[in-house]
């Protein structure tokens, strides 16, 4: 089986789309400029299809690689012949490979390997046949001084069976469908951790049972945890008669009784001993890898969200890191986010120097002309709020709660020390703070996504798959906003499709040298900046006010002269055609069909001439809390109280209802109606109203409902 038929069967996209993706992808393009640049060649696959070729295309190459590597293996050992050659070649999954590879592998010291050199296999081959019924006396012929009994010789020549079964893969595909159909897991708390605070968390799981086929991703992955921590242990379990019954169907050939006692005594032990603990730990990981799926499935979504989050845009903005005995950071920003002031006030106990905060905060807003205020959401937020919305300002000031989670991160990484390397880690928090009101996905692309905050057990996941699906992520946001070249970050540019973090420090350099960049043109300049970056990265890298309009569009540069055409064709100067959405509907696009654009590239060309690099996300709003609600013990059940989704769950969604605990809407408490997925309800950061439903005070928690 080729690259491109293994595929085929795996997705529902036709041949010829992912022979183009391919060819596309191995000549190093990236899936942001695949899907939106050359959909005539995939046949206008999004960005997720692409995505789905990628993986396949991996799994594809490490299967081969694996085969290669076993084929070798046996080649060494000189037990490779043409049939087992073929059934490896052939093989289409990596669990059939091993299978194969299983009787060849390298093996630590077993009790089949020490039968075999006290010289006990032609016993075993014999039993294996079921044909004596002189068993007995067959096994007295291999008795030394070593082996002393007929018993020990037929307990070696078990062991050795035993591990012929183990290999046979009739019986371990037949196992496997057992535990796939019948595996459960099954739980018992560890009684010496049982009345610890820490194994109270897992309260649920001291005695639990469920099929392994159906629990869900979030209950897996706590009981994976819990056992991690000592606090509960685990069984992987099937109907031991059934799986016998099967091991016996395969193995049974006869009713010779002395042959078949010394079989079933064979079975018994290799599925005990060998095939009961590999099969329960494949299925198990089977598990677990779907478990980590849904649950980096459900980060990706809430990052995305988060990443996409509305900015306030290009303003003046006072930013506050709220504090109680450290006071509070203060930094004013300019349009751009450069600091141009920090200092500390103290308006919360113990020192409460309320009238002098007053007064600091009204002299920065007047002299930095500050338009908006911008205050952390941890730890003395709710207080700020209050103190900031009593100043009597001489203006109307917008005051934002923003979402501070991994800023502490930020503010002590290398980013943050190469950005203000003269200031210390309250400051360049600060900043953060500021900067994510102004440009959410611009601040958040310099933090490990892992650590925003935003997923359910992100730390016991595949933490490869959980960083190859964040950074796609990251890029496909950052690509389908569009970002100016001449403002944004070395993290930011590194994102850009084709670029990497080298050439995004050499885009960084040039400008500081050069100054800004005044084309698109102007890319080619850049050191190591060639043409097949240039082709990947120029159509999501904008040029504010430049001479060719289209520098500050998403259409490629490749496709400006054609736009030219439709320009002069329409009897308008370029300048006139963006914008004039007569012209652009009186465009024939057919006219402009030829081999390499299609009606996917035209159209999307001319919406982008309709509202050349319009920024996709809406506008940052305000929002406000109840004001009466400060801590837990406020609440009480029925109140109706506005709240912020903050994090997404398989489970249901946590909000911020403005308090230090965010309360649990479960998926049974989103609507009237069943709902198998959460998104298809919320999105991070929605306003929405909620229900206080229960309030356990002792946990600290929150349990609210949408449903009015």
């Amino acid at each position: 089986m080729n690259l491109i038929s293994y595929i085929a069967n795996q997705l529902p996209v036709t041949e010829k789309q992912i022979h183009n993706t391919v060819n596309l992808l191995d000549e190093g393009a990236t899936v942001p400029f695949i899907s939106r640049y050359r959909k005539e060649m995939t046949g206008d696959l999004d960005e997720v299809a692409i995505g789905e070729i990628v993986k396949h295309k991996s799994a594809f190459e490490a299967l081969e690689k694996r085969k290669q590597s076993v084929l070798e293996s046996i080649k060494e050992q000189e037990a490779l012949t043409p049939e087992l050659e073929q059934k490896i070649l052939k093989a289409i999954t990596l669990t059939e490979v091993e299978d194969l590879y299983l009787p060849y592998k390298k093996k630590k010291k077993t009790k089949a390997t020490v039968a075999k050199e006290l010289g006990l296999e032609p016993l075993a081959k014999v039993i294996w046949e079921q044909r004596e019924e002189e068993i007995g006396y067959i096994a007295s012929q291999y008795i030394t001084d070593e082996v002393t009994n007929e018993e020990q010789a037929l307990q070696g020549a078990r062991d050795i069976i035993a591990e012929w079964i183990n290999e046979d893969q009739k019986v371990r595909n037949r196992l496997r469908r057992l535990y796939q159909r019948k595996a459960a897991i099954n739980t018992v708390v560890v009684k010496t951790k049982k009345d610890t605070e820490e194994a109270q968390k897992y309260q649920q799981y001291f005695d639990w049972s469920e099929p392994l086929q159906k629990i869900p991703s979030h209950r897996l992955l706590a009981i994976l945890r819990a056992e991690k921590e000592k606090c509960i242990r685990f069984k992987i379990e099937v109907p031991q008669d059934d799986a016998l019954d099967i091991i016996d169907e395969v193995m049974i050939k006869t009713n010779v009784e002395p042959c078949t006692d010394q079989m079933f005594m064979a079975i018994a032990d290799a599925y005990k001993r060998l095939l009961d603990p590999a099969i329960s730990n494949e299925v198990l990981n089977e598990a677990k890898e779907r478990a980590d799926e849904a649950a980096i499935k459900v980060f990706a979504d809430n990052l995305k969200q988060l990443l996409l989050a509305s900015p306030l845009g290009e303003k003046r903005i006072l930013a506050l890191d709220p504090g109680f005995k450290s006071g509070c950071k203060l930094v004013c920003l300019s349009e751009q986010g450069d600091l141009l002031h920090n200092e500390n006030i103290y308006p919360h106990p113990p020192q409460r120097e309320v009238t002098n905060a007053i007064k600091k905060v009204k002299s920065l807003v007047n002299a930095y002309n500050i338009e908006a205020i911008a205050i952390g959401n941890g730890t003395a937020a709710r207080e700020t709020e209050f103190f900031v919305k009593k100043i009597p300002f001489d203006r109307d000031l917008q005051v934002f709660m923003v979402n501070e989670s991994g800023a502490s991160v930020y503010s002590a990484s290398k980013i943050a020390r190469a950005e203000f390397p003269n200031y210390d880690v309250t400051v360049r928090g600060a900043v953060s703070i500021g900067r994510r009101l102004a440009d959410p996905l611009a601040e958040l692309v310099k933090i490990d996504p892992k650590s925003i905050g935003v997923g359910q057990y992100q730390h016991d996941v595949d933490q490869t798959k959980l960083k190859q699906e964040l950074d796609t992520v990251v890029m496909s946001c950052v690509n389908s906003v569009g970002i100016n070249v001449n403002t944004a970050s070395v993290p930011l540019l590194s994102y850009v499709s084709g670029i990497g973090e080298k050439l995004a420090e050499n885009i960084v350099a040039y400008r500081s040298e050069n100054g800004p960049l005044q084309s698109r043109e102007e890319l080619k300049k850049v050191p190591r900046l060639g043409g097949k970056a240039f082709e990947q990265a120029a159509a999501f890298l904008r040029i504010t006010a430049p001479d060719n309009p289209l520098d500050n569009s998403a259409v490629h540069p490749e496709r400006y002269k054609l736009v030219a055409k439709m320009a002069k064709d329409a009897g308008v100067s370029l300048q006139a055609l963006i914008g004039n959405k007569k012209a652009i509907n009186e465009i024939k696009i057919d006219t402009y069909i030829n081999e390499e654009v299609g009606l996917p590239t035209l159209k999307d060309i001319l919406k982008e001439l309709n509202k050349p690099g319009v920024d996709p996300r809406t506008t940052a709003s305000v929002f406000e809390f109840d004001p009466n609600i400060k801590t837990i013990e406020d609440l009480k059940a029925g109140m109706k109280l506005p709240g912020l989704v903050n994090n997404i769950t398989n489970f249901g969604c946590f909000v911020d209802i403005g308090i230090k605990e965010s309360g649990l809407i479960h998926i049974s408490k989103l609507a009237n109606e069943f709902i198998s997925d959460v998104n298809s309800v919320v999105k991070l950061n929605q306003q929405v109203m909620v229900t206080v439903v229960g309030v356990d005070l002792s946990r600290k928690r929150i349990q609210l409902s949408l449903i009015d």
